[in-house]
């Protein structure tokens, strides 16, 4: 069977290429598929013909140099392959979506077409989701925050140094609403080289003795700072040796606040200050002088405004009055110095007031409270020397510090104990004015006494 088209068979007129002897060469025609049905099968049907994409120079000639089906006639070159349509001898094969169609020839993300963005703007050339990766973002920097902050919560509890017992403490005042701490600086060189020593103007004297107390009254209706002066005149009560547990009955001394601790440390200081006062002791922290140094060279240092300047030899103090920020060893001797001043013991009180409400002030911000990169550091540079209660938590010594701040906010009562007198070198309580402010502060009322 012949099917070539008609005028294709055997004649040699006008058979160009074929041998002929015509001069001219035989043109390009036009050849048709050849596509066997079985039987019963339907007719396939053809793709319709695509334009080419014309290259620049060479109008209508296929893009990328790949043969492009041409209707018959507009085809310069008249050559029809099929291989676009993918009809090379055969049935057509098509694209999923049809011709056109997304995918297909010519269609977007079809060939030659730029890729499409998939749905949710996921998909190649999409704009980037800032929503989703803002929302990621937020989600692992909270929860390292988290973790980090957890992590260093648990490592500091255990580093803490709970080494008072006030179990111990015997005969006790009753309780009431406000908590009340017993905050004590020591003049303990635990730890310290001589160096350090030398630094921080310390001396080399062994064992620890109490430099400043003050009692701490955080309550509803106020917060109160009474700071206790060393040379207090007070009475040494019956009490339970702390190490021994024997039992010592009061003898009626009187002798100076700070000699209560020499004798037995914090347990009868405890018990001496609340059998003088009336007030019970909830809470008991001390730190030592390393401690307290380290403390503010970890917070950057503690904006203070010093009225009046001062200079101490003993101490290393050496201040000009106005706003300046003092540094660890600076901020020692602030603290320490008495020797400067006429009322030496009580202006020093004072002074240790001022000082730790603005420590308080800086410690106790959500900057460094929730922010483990800077809190670990604070708690770091103090715990070594840091002594507490055994029922002292992390959380009651972060309670201890908002108490003092709120007191340097304004929102509180900052006071020395009031002085009466003086008896052989040893400060007289004014036990009047005494005995309104414990029960103002039972009574979790606001202090309206003044101290000296």
């Amino acid at each position: 069977m012949n099917e070539w088209p008609d005028g294709r068979g055997d004649s040699r007129e006008d058979g160009y290429g074929r041998g002929s002897a015509h001069a001219q060469p035989e043109g390009a025609r036009r050849m048709p598929h050849v596509q066997r049905r079985g039987p019963g099968l339907p007719q396939q049907p053809q793709r319709p013909p695509q334009p080419p994409a014309a290259r620049p120079g060479r109008p209508g000639a296929p893009a990328y140099g790949v043969p492009q089906q041409q209707p018959h006639g507009q085809d310069p070159y008249g050559y029809d392959s099929g291989y676009n349509t993918g009809q090379v001898y055969g049935s057509p094969q098509r694209s999923p979506q049809g011709p056109g169609g997304p995918g297909g020839p010519g269609g977007p993300g079809g060939p030659g077409q730029p890729p499409t963005a998939r749905p949710g703007g996921r998909g190649p050339g999409a704009a980037p989701d800032w929503r989703r990766r803002i929302k990621i973002g937020s989600i692992v920097l909270g929860t390292t925050l988290l973790v980090t902050t957890v992590g260093t919560y648990f490592w500091a509890d255990s580093q803490v140094r709970r080494e008072v017992d006030l179990a111990k403490v015997i005969e006790r005042p009753k309780d009431d609403d406000c908590t009340t701490y017993l905050i004590v600086g020591s003049d303990s060189r635990e730890g310290m080289s001589d160096e350090e020593k030398k630094k921080l103007h310390t001396g080399s004297a062994e064992g620890k003795r109490t430099d400043s107390m003050m009692i701490l009254a955080a309550c509803s209706g106020g917060n109160t700072m009474i700071s206790l002066p060393r040379d207090s005149d007070v009475e040494i009560p019956s009490f339970v040796g702390s190490q021994s547990g024997k039992k010592y009955a009061g003898a009626g001394k009187h002798t100076k606040l700070n000699a209560a601790y020499a004798d037995d440390g914090p347990e009868l200081l405890v018990r001496t200050v609340e059998h003088n006062t009336g007030l019970r002791i909830d809470h008991y922290a001390e730190i030592g002088f390393a401690g307290f140094a380290n403390i503010v060279d970890a917070l950057g240092g503690v904006d203070m405004n010093i009225e009046k300047g001062f200079k101490d030899e003993k101490s290393g103090a050496d201040f000009k009055a106005g706003e300046q920020t003092l540094n660890g060893e600076q901020a020692l001797a602030f603290v320490r110095t008495r020797y400067a001043f006429a009322e030496s013991d009580l202006a020093r009180t004072k002074n240790q007031q001022k000082f730790l409400a603005a420590l308080a002030s800086q410690a106790a911000t959500p900057g460094t409270v929730l922010n483990p990169f800077k809190l670990y550091p604070v708690l770091g540079a103090g715990l070594d020397t840091l002594i507490v209660d055994k029922d002292m938590s992390l959380w009651d010594m972060g309670d201890m510090f908002f108490a003092m701040k709120g007191i340097s906010g304004g929102n509180g009562t900052s006071m020395n104990m009031p002085i009466a007198g003086e008896r052989g070198g040893n400060l007289l309580w004014d036990k009047p004015k005494v005995k309104q402010i414990v029960q103002q502060i039972q009574n979790d009322e606001k202090v309206t006494v003044t101290g000296n």
